[in-house]
């Protein structure tokens, strides 16, 4: 009777434990609470519930889905954490294994020794190592990888991790990119501690200097020479400027240093009165030249200074003068006859070669010589052009039509382009054209230009590739692409024709005959800033952070040239000027005054020609 009674109170027992147990489960906040119990405790509770039982039939997958949506751990972590604990205690377990069995020193002495191997090892595998997702990569098939990226590409690699910034900041990634983009041509690799770091002050260099260039923010020097003395003719070559006046003086500025006095004229025509005037200078880097009205001829080394290295006398007034930018050879033309000389090792001079052409030489271009021993001359005679090299009995013929004249010419390294003027029928086939030859074929390449003027100038070796620039006489200044043989930028601003061009990859400078030096902008095809002289524009040169510009008259004799005059004022007026701008210095023009309005009233002479535009009286100086 007892057992019947035990069993019918367990039943009763348990059929009333499981109706509590469904009502609390259909309560919202019951089954909240049951949710957030723990797993272990709810199966003791619920021994009855048929969903585990529903749940060892579906996937694996599908339970750790519901676990997690659920809120509670998930099985794998319950897997590591059982695979870590087994580990522990295995090798808990091995070392006291281990350590209660006597071994001698010298076994414990190699073992550490191994360990200690082992850990270095492991210390350089992690060095080496680079770890690319789910594979780790050689340091050196990495960066194989990284120099396929850009620049901005490796800095978004270098937030990756410690070791993808360490390989996107190595040397031999940031170095050609420096090379590639024009900075530090030359240099190398161990030259600088950091290449990243010196892209980007380069890049932010290059940066504040187009902003300069547009708004024209910097210094203006005119470099002016003593009184009585007449512009003749002005070059320039990086920090180097020289000028030679109608008195015979000669002078070459160091921008750098701003030293123009050392430099000394030939004793032979210091000593003749009057002295001749000059009639051509030129200068590179190694050399500068002077060529005078009596046909004698001067170099300089730009290194030393002091008296002339070479002098030599020609029977006429030289047409032409040049000089090599890579080697020591120096071209001249005196009427039909050219002559080329050349500085041996030991710094002796001789000339190479006398050739005699069928016509008056009227311009030439030492081409750079690329490891020749002579270098190759482009010049022009009349209606033809003619490639010159010294080893060659006869120069070779790139062009030579009659009645069409050469009007202008420039080089590069691979092409020779000039400018040719057609006449009588020829005038309406087309216009006026440019030929571009090739100098390694001496083959014409394509004519481009169709213009009534005739071109003045061209500017090939400045441009960038592919591309052209060339004035007219139409007051027009255009640039043509080579590839498709048609202009891209038709400019216009000058009013009596252009007289001297250059241009780079965004921006050109052009002068006029009107003495107006304007700066234009290629893609956007406006012009940025202008600036205006008396004279023609007969020089323009320009770098990424300076540029020359020379204003040279055409009457070497005015009206008041003499110092014994007492009209100074027009001889200021008439002999020329040689302006420098600098856009690396950050001294803007004051109130951004008018080029021609620069005087601050502190020059002891009266006659200077800037007086006259502005009054500052709030500025004068204190007497």
């Amino acid at each position: 009777m007892a057992e019947d009674e035990l069993a019918a109170f367990r039943e009763n027992w348990k059929r009333e434990l499981t109706t509590k147990n469904e009502q609390r489960l259909q309560s919202p906040a019951t089954t909240n609470r049951y949710f957030e119990k723990d797993h272990d405790k709810v199966r003791d509770e619920e021994p009855s519930r048929s969903e585990p039982e529903c749940e060892e039939d579906q996937p694996e997958y599908i339970s750790i889905a519901r676990s997690l949506l659920d809120g509670r751990t998930s099985p794998l972590r319950d897997r590591i954490e059982e695979d870590r604990t087994r580990r522990k205690r295995e090798f808990y377990s091995s070392g006291d294994v281990c350590a209660s069995s006597p071994q001698p020193p010298q076994r414990k002495m190699k073992m550490k020794k191994v360990e200690l191997v082992d850990q270095l090892i492991q210390d350089l595998n992690e060095v080496n190592n680079i770890p690319f997702f789910d594979v780790q990569l050689p340091y050196e098939l990495a960066l194989q990888i990284f120099q396929h990226l850009t620049c901005a590409e490796l800095g978004r690699c270098a937030q990756v991790s410690r070791d993808w910034k360490h390989l996107a900041e190595d040397d031999s990634l940031w170095f050609p990119m420096c090379l590639d983009e024009g900075f530090h041509k030359g240099a190398r690799m161990s030259d600088s501690p950091c290449w990243k770091s010196t892209l980007r002050d380069c890049r932010a260099s290059a940066t504040m200097l187009r902003r300069n260039w547009k708004t024209r923010d910097g210094s203006i020097v005119q470099l002016n020479f003593d009184l009585g003395k007449v512009l003749c003719d002005v070059a320039s070559c990086g920090n180097l400027v020289m000028s030679g006046y109608s008195s015979g003086h000669v002078r070459l500025w160091d921008t750098l240093h701003w030293d123009a006095s050392f430099i000394k004229v030939n004793q032979l025509s210091a000593n003749t009165i009057p002295r001749p005037p000059v009639t051509r200078v030129q200068v590179s880097q190694m050399l500068a030249a002077a060529a005078y009205e009596d046909g004698c001829v001067d170099v300089w080394s730009t290194e030393t200074g002091g008296d002339p290295i070479h002098h030599y006398q020609t029977p006429g007034r030289l047409q032409a003068l040049s000089l090599s930018p890579d080697s020591p050879v120096l071209v001249s033309a005196v009427g039909t006859e050219v002559r080329v000389d050349r500085a041996d090792e030991h710094g002796y001079w001789r000339p190479l070669c006398l050739r005699q052409l069928p016509k008056t030489v009227e311009s030439l271009v030492a081409l750079p010589s690329r490891g020749r021993q002579s270098p190759l001359v482009a010049l022009s005679a009349g209606e033809s052009v003619f490639l010159l090299d010294p080893q060659d009995e006869e120069p070779r013929t790139l062009h030579s039509v009659y009645g069409h004249p050469v009007t202008c010419l420039d080089t590069c390294s691979s092409r020779v382009a000039f400018g040719v003027k057609r006449t009588g029928w020829a005038m309406h086939d087309g216009g006026n054209k440019i030929h571009v030859h090739s100098l390694e074929s001496a083959k014409l390449e394509l004519c481009v230009g169709s213009s009534a003027g005739d071109f003045t100038c061209i500017n090939l070796r400045d441009a960038a590739p592919e591309l052209l620039a060339c004035g007219n006489r139409d007051r027009r200044v255009r640039v043509f692409d080579l590839r498709a043989g048609s202009p891209v930028v038709s400019l216009y601003a000058h009013q009596l024709g252009v007289t001297a061009v250059q241009t780079d990859d965004w921006k050109l400078v052009s002068g006029g005959g009107e003495g107006l030096v304007c700066v234009w902008d290629l893609r956007m095809k406006a012009k940025l800033w202008e600036s205006y002289n008396r004279h023609p524009v007969r020089h323009v040169r320009f770098s990424s952070s300076s540029m020359v510009t020379a204003n040279i008259p055409d009457d070497k004799s005015p009206r008041g040239a003499c110092i014994t005059d007492d009209d100074l004022t027009a001889h200021r007026r008439h002999r020329g000027v040689i302006c420098y701008y600098d856009f690396q210095d950050q001294q803007a023009p004051q109130e951004h005054v008018l080029p021609i309005c620069r005087s601050d009233y502190t020059e002891s002479h009266g006659y200077n020609y800037n007086i006259g535009l502005t009054v500052p009286y709030d500025r004068l100086p204190a007497t």
